[in-house]
């Protein structure tokens, strides 16, 4: 744990403007709710400011805006979540595995390793793979044969890159099995979660660019594209040969049917099928169908109604009935 930093300190490596005493001495960062003596937490949302006259912190990280709704000593910044999130970096450096490979890890003949890469213990490397510079396989983590990963990867216990799509034709009632003879290229600053699977193309490959984010227990189904800097959460499915764009977000357990395109800045909302293509930037969300997130939520507030909507329909045509 790094010794405490003054909040001059702090916005002297970080950037951002102290207001209040710029001596305060912080050793951990914390919630709103929970912060203590030696404390920093942040206000990302105004809607929280009540927990904010309420927080024991010793300083909050705040925008510009919300800079008047606290007394207390503040770091005044553009982005207080993301500044939250470097500061907690500062104060939590990463626990990491020791660079090499584990007694109990399998790495097959051929096997390309960068420099640092850190193999955890179970793993599996298959032949022709490639693992670059500075990444980190925790234990259990299975990488298919000729399967590429670049830089700084950080993939979590129990995932499975390469394993066969999900290809299949169907023959006089029964399946036959489509080789998947493509493979997955993942970029540079992936981190993908534990027990996540991104199958390998049936063909083409199946890719994930730079900087991608995947949560746990997600499936990337074959010859999926996922552009650069895309975050999704836990649970997602991405069906075969869906095209995501650059720096969407995807809700849990969303699913994205196969064969669409989501334009770059798509957000899907937690829980919605996305069953058409995305063209338009936006956030997107609803199941009876998806909708932009202002209609979907003017057409729920309505569907919410409808029983009362039918009744007293019912009831004005059972009126012109009598009267006609």
């Amino acid at each position: 744990m790094p010794a405490p930093l003054t909040l001059a300190e702090i916005a002297s490596r970080l950037g951002g403007r102290v207001a209040g005493d710029a001596q305060t001495a912080i050793r951990q960062v914390g919630s709103l709710e929970n912060a203590g003596a030696g404390e920093i937490a942040f206000l990302a949302n105004p809607k929280y400011k009540a927990k904010l006259a309420g927080t024991r912190a010793a300083a909050v990280i705040v925008s510009a805006e919300n800079e008047g709704l606290t007394e207390l000593p503040r770091i005044v910044c553009e982005q207080p979540y993301a500044y939250f999130a470097r500061l907690s970096q500062l104060f939590n450096p990463p626990t990491v595995q020791a660079a090499g490979v584990h007694p109990l890890a399998i790495v097959s003949p051929g096997v390309k390793l960068g420099a640092r890469v850190s193999i955890g213990p179970g793993c599996v490397i298959g032949e022709g793979a490639s693992i670059g510079d500075d990444s980190c396989l925790y234990p259990g983590v299975v990488v298919y044969p000729g399967c590429r990963l670049g830089a700084r990867a950080i993939v979590h216990a129990g995932a499975v890159i390469g394993a066969d799509g999900f290809g299949i034709a169907r023959e006089d009632g029964r399946w036959i099995k489509i080789p998947q003879i493509g493979s997955v290229v993942i970029g540079d600053d992936v981190e993908i979660g534990a027990n996540t699977t991104i199958d390998r193309g049936a063909i083409d490959d199946t890719v994930i660019e730079d900087g991608v984010k995947l949560d746990n227990q997600i499936q990337i189904g074959h010859n999926v594209r996922v552009g650069a800097h895309t975050a999704m959460a836990g649970c997602v499915a991405v069906a075969g040969s869906a095209e995501i764009g650059r720096h969407c977000t995807i809700g849990a357990a969303a699913v994205i049917l196969g064969h669409l395109q989501l334009a770059d800045h798509v957000d899907v909302s937690a829980g919605t099928v996305i069953s058409r293509s995305v063209l338009k930037p936006g956030t997107y969300t609803g199941m009876f169908p998806f909708d932009l997130n202002e209609s979907w939520a003017k057409n729920t507030a309505v569907v919410r109604h409808l029983a009362q909507l039918l009744d007293r329909v019912r009831a004005l045509e059972a009126k012109e009935k009598k009267d006609g």
